[in-house]
C-alpha cells in the first residue's frame, strides 16, 4: 500500500518536473484539423514555425500530401482564428483566413502555391 501511493506521488512529482502537465490534468486542449495551403517541406517548417512557441499552442502538424493541418491548442489562450491569422501572416491560406498578398509574394518561388479564390 505504502509503495503504491509513493510510485503515484513519484510519478506526479516526475511529471510536474518535466513540465508534462497534460499527463496529470487532460481536457483543457483541443485538437483541431484545418485546411493550409502549401506546397513543400519548407513551407511545413515555415507553417508549424509560426505557431512554435505560440501561447496556447501545445502542438501541430501539418501534411504536404492532404495540405491538413492538425493543431493542439488551448480555447482559453488563443482562438482558432488567431491560430489562422497566425499562419495567413507567414503568408499561407486557410479556409478562412487570406494571407495578405506582401505576405505570398514574400514566400520562396517553390512554396507559392496556387491560391484559392
Amino acid at each position: 500500500m505504502k509503495a503504491t501511493i509513493k510510485f503515484s506521488i513519484l510519478m506526479i512529482f516526475c511529471a510536474l518536473l518535466t513540465g508534462n502537465i497534460d499527463a496529470i490534468a487532460k481536457g483543457d486542449t483541443k485538437t483541431e484539423t484545418v485546411k493550409i495551403y502549401g506546397n513543400c517541406g519548407m513551407c511545413k517548417k515555415n507553417i508549424e514555425g509560426a505557431l512554435r512557441k505560440k501561447d496556447g499552442i501545445k502542438q501541430n502538424n501539418w501534411n504536404k500530401e492532404s495540405k491538413m493541418l492538425e493543431v493542439t491548442y488551448d480555447p482559453s489562450k488563443i482562438s482558432m482564428t488567431e491560430i489562422k491569422q497566425k499562419i495567413a501572416d507567414a503568408g499561407y491560406d486557410s479556409d478562412e483566413v487570406r494571407a495578405s498578398d506582401d505576405a505570398y509574394n514574400g514566400l520562396h518561388k517553390c512554396c507559392q502555391y496556387e491560391r484559392p479564390e
